[in-house]
């Protein structure tokens, strides 16, 4: 059986399609599974595991429902979501993922990543990463009433957007040499990420072997994913 990996969703009430969407997903095609990985931003905002609103319930019914049919579901941490912890992940019935996580999928070695640490160019980002990633700024807001932080995130978002506007598209791509360094580093020749919306089957050869890179799409026009199986990659949408 193949696995199915997807990203970017950006689940969020604004886009009430793209909810019923994922569960479809979770109770059609995604059945015929032998793993889900989600690699971050499945939410388009996530300010706590005890976040109330409706969204998060519907998520983790459905989540919690396909886990249970007995297909494992791994998460990893997204730019947007990176505060979702293990109190909703259990309720997701899902095994997080740490940030840079190297798994067994279609018989080959996998690297899989969210994919905004290979983004090196992308300084401004980057920086804003570091600070919130920090312990004591996760502990602070999470301290916060839940109104301010949706008021923060509702800000951050809006920051987001003119940040993505006004910088060049190509300094919010992946650095060549961190997809290599990362590759190398872990040992294997098969990496997976999301993050840059620039969904793709990436190949170039090092030290005589093929290394492949598969970047995943988004859901902002359309529900789709990547299927490996141990003998042929596709993606697919599913609307």
């Amino acid at each position: 059986m193949p696995t199915l990996l997807i990203s970017d969703l950006h689940l969020d009430v604004a886009r009430p399609g793209m909810i019923v969407a994922f569960e479809r997903l979770l109770a059609g095609p995604a059945r015929a599974a032998d793993a889900l990985y989600i690699l971050g931003d499945l939410f388009e905002a996530w300010i706590g595991d005890d976040e109330d609103a409706e969204i998060a319930g519907r998520v983790a019914e459905a989540l919690s429902e396909f886990a249970a049919s007995g297909i494992p579901v791994a998460f990893q941490h997204g730019n947007r979501d990176f505060l979702l912890g293990r109190r909703y992940a259990a309720r997701c019935g899902m095994r997080l993922l740490p940030e840079a996580a190297v798994e067994p999928i279609g018989g080959v070695a996998t690297l899989l990543l969210h994919g905004d640490t290979l983004c090196l160019d992308d300084t401004a980002y980057l920086a804003f990463r570091e600070r919130v990633r920090s312990a004591a700024w996760q502990s602070a807001f999470l301290a916060a009433p839940l109104a301010e932080r949706r008021a923060f995130a509702a800000q951050a978002r809006a920051e987001s957007a003119r940040h993505t506007a006004g910088t060049a598209p190509v300094l919010m791509d992946v650095s060549p040499r961190a997809v290599v360094d990362a590759m190398a580093g872990h040992g294997v020749t098969r990496m997976v990420h999301g993050h840059t919306h620039r969904p793709g089957l990436h190949v170039f050869a090092r030290n005589g072997l093929q290394h492949e890179r598969c970047v995943l799409p988004d859901w902002y026009d359309a529900p789709a994913g990547l299927w490996i199986a141990s003998d042929r990659t596709w993606f697919a949408r599913f609307d």
